[in-house]
């Protein structure tokens, strides 16, 4: 191997006279000679292109391009991906009453709401030649909204599902005999003659009522009227009021009312106060009283003697159920118009 590497050594110089030092260099390394020549400049494939014209034509392409799709394809894409799309409805015109009717009566002559009368009840009489008129109460049975129908329905289903078909109408008859012992004896405390402090005989299914009402009673004074009918010539409808008294300085139609579970609101009454203003708009209307009713009272007393909820209705609150109550008697007297229109045809 020594002696092979002296006489390349050997070889080389002898032809160093010949080989230039660029070639020297190359075979020295055995490599290409590159590494002593300049670096070539690296030429940009784009360097040919025109960039004034290029510029120009990008320009032109991006001002002048516009969308394949539309509105129409937009909103189909949108649905495909996010579901139908919920367009809002267009706001409503403020419903009217078709014939308004004044909750106040001022044209007839009357006595002061301080002014004490004799306590009136009537009786319910249905007039034999107009037999039609509908009740206060037929009426906002007949107007419920969805909502309270399906809550109504439902409340029904579970006590079915709870006490059996049979169990479920003696409860609901139950509740139907322990709301006429009750107004029975609120009828009773109101209008004995001795001092409303001494014990008035109850039945035992209601005790606990009149316990849970006794603060109530205690502020109710100069009863005008109790279980009496009151009827409204003008819209045709007609109810039973159970009772017209002094509440706290004000004269009322007050509505004694009894639940299982707790109404701390008026909202919780649902149409309890759409009833009492209709009360009062009837009696305000019906020539067998002679005084006017602004006021409501909505008082529900609970089984087990806790202290009932009262809920004291203003003027200004019974005018707005008022008119909420004309809405709804205008409903069914368009239902009743539109059934008898489909029994004739």
């Amino acid at each position: 191997m020594r002696v092979r590497a002296l006489w390349l050594r050997a070889a080389c110089l002898g032809r160093a006279g010949s080989i230039s030092g660029s070639g020297w260099f190359w075979f020295r390394c055995g490599f290409s000679s590159s590494a002593l020549l300049p670096a070539r400049k690296k030429v940009s494939e784009y360097s040919a292109v025109d960039s004034e014209h290029y510029s120009a034509l990008v320009r032109n392409v991006v001002s002048s391009r516009t969308s394949a799709q539309t509105p129409e394809t937009i909103e189909e894409e949108d649905g495909w991906l996010f579901g139908t799309v919920v367009k809002s409805r267009p706001s409503q015109e403020p419903r009217s009453l078709k014939n308004p009717c004044s909750l106040i009566d001022s044209s007839r002559v009357l006595h002061s709401e301080h002014e004490e009368t004799e306590m009136t009840r009537i009786k319910l009489q249905r007039n034999t030649e107009q037999p039609s008129v509908p009740s206060v109460t037929r009426i906002l049975q007949n107007t419920m909204s969805p909502s309270q129908l399906f809550y109504l329905e439902r409340w029904k289903r579970r006590k079915i599902a709870e006490l059996g078909e049979e169990g479920f109408r003696e409860y609901s008859q139950n509740l139907f005999r322990q709301g006429k012992l009750f107004h029975a004896a609120i009828e009773s405390f109101l209008t004995q003659k001795s001092s409303p402090k001494e014990e008035v005989e109850t039945p035992d299914e209601v005790s606990g009522y009149l316990e849970s009402i006794g603060h109530v009673l205690e502020d109710v004074t100069g009863v005008r009227a109790i279980e009496s009918a009151v009827e409204h010539h003008t819209l045709r409808y007609l109810g039973i009021v159970d009772c017209v008294a002094m509440y706290k300085g004000s004269l009322c139609v007050i509505d004694w009312k009894t639940s299982e579970r707790p109404k701390p609101s008026l909202h919780n009454t649902y149409d309890n106060p759409l009833q009492v203003a209709a009360y009062i708009g009837a009696l305000n209307s019906d020539d067998n009283y002679n005084y006017q009713v602004e006021n409501g009272l909505i008082v529900v007393a609970y089984k087990d003697g806790s202290p009932a909820h009262s809920h004291y209705m203003s003027e200004k609150q019974v005018l707005q159920y008022w008119e909420k109550w004309q809405f709804r008697l205008e409903e069914y007297m368009e239902k009743v118009i539109q059934h008898k229109t489909a029994r004739t045809d």
